[in-house]
């Protein structure tokens, strides 16, 4: 069911879900969470797409919130709130509520969205695009247990990093850091199995790639070896390499869904590694609000490039060309 609103009020807003929820036959609130998603009109539709296809696992309130402060000196002065309520169907396991902000009221945000959280449930605020420079003091961050950002809607990924690093508060994460879960548990799994000394490690992606730079401080900060980045064709992170004095541990991906794992002393193994959906990796990121340590930890790690080789000697180059004299 959908109800459409115009020039209304978050109390009115209130009202319309109560009023939608009893004519799709479920009076009673089920919803473990609020989920407000911060977009705009060209993003607002995958994103809430997303966020529905999550809602299943996790049955949520979600609220979009749209900016629309207007161009004109006149637009900018006229404040005026707009929605949409959104109950069954489309709206996946809870229910959707799109808010726009017109005017000057798309400077308040806030205030409008808290009347319309749900009582005693947690918070979640996620921007697909332009997220804040600091996600927890941000007038909606400031509402969440968790802020979800993704540093692949940035033009400069990387300058986006290090500026989550210094920005960072407990309950801030970055769908970069999610898209790794595959691989982290993959390459501990593998290191229990080898038991063996890691001595370097190979991130293999393509360039500029967020997540790769996150792994790539991950090994740094829990294994405190030099790691060398390798730029690939992509998709995404390609392959990881750890190189041990019994051999190297290789996951390759070089595209599709399919990598391989090798291990030293061990036949290769075809493993499932698909990239994952929006709403996959928002679903698993819902599943635990406490502070993500490991994402913190990587996330201030620095990266330290492996040592080139030492040049020969001049002696060695010597003998070296000598003996090439000699086969000849």
């Amino acid at each position: 069911m959908n109800i459409d609103l115009t020039n209304t009020t978050s109390s009115k807003i209130n009202a319309a879900l109560v009023e939608a929820r009893r004519a799709a036959g479920s009076p009673a609130v089920g919803m473990v969470l609020t989920l407000v998603v911060v977009t705009d009109e060209g993003n607002h539709y995958d994103a809430l797409k997303a966020a529905a296809d999550a809602s299943r696992e996790h049955p949520s309130r979600i609220l979009a919130v749209i900016k629309r402060p207007g161009r004109s000196p006149r637009e900018r002065r006229t404040a005026r709130l707009d929605a949409e309520v959104r109950v069954g169907g489309d709206a996946g396991g809870g229910e959707t509520v799109v808010l726009r902000l017109h005017g000057e009221l798309a400077d308040y945000a806030d205030s409008v969205v808290l009347p319309l959280l749900l009582p005693d449930a947690p918070v979640v605020v996620w921007w697909p695009v332009d997220a804040p420079a600091r996600p927890a003091q941000d007038p909606l961050g400031a509402l969440a247990q968790r802020r979800i950002t993704d540093a692949y809607a940035v033009e400069e990924p990387l300058e986006q990093l290090a500026a989550r690093a210094a920005s960072y508060a407990p309950g801030d994460t970055d769908l970069a850091w999610t898209r790794l879960t595959p691989w982290r548990a993959m390459l501990a799994a593998a290191l229990d199995q080898a038991r063996t000394d890691v001595i370097s490690a190979v991130v293999e992606s393509e360039a500029d790639n967020p997540s790769a730079e996150l792994l790539a401080r991950w090994f740094a900060n829990r294994l405190k070896v030099p790691v060398e980045q390798v730029v690939t064709d992509g998709p995404v992170v390609t392959g990881v390499r750890l190189r041990t004095a019994a051999g190297d541990i290789h996951i390759d991906r070089p595209d599709g869904p399919v990598a391989t794992l090798s291990i030293p002393g061990q036949p290769d193994r075809t493993l499932a590694l698909k990239v994952r959906s929006t709403a996959e990796l928002i679903a698993e990121e819902l599943r635990r609000l406490d502070p993500d340590e490991a994402y913190a930890a990587a996330l201030r790690a620095r990266v330290t490039a492996p040592a080139p080789a030492p040049a020969p000697a001049a002696s060695e180059k010597a003998a070296s060309k000598k003996k090439e004299q000699k086969d000849v």
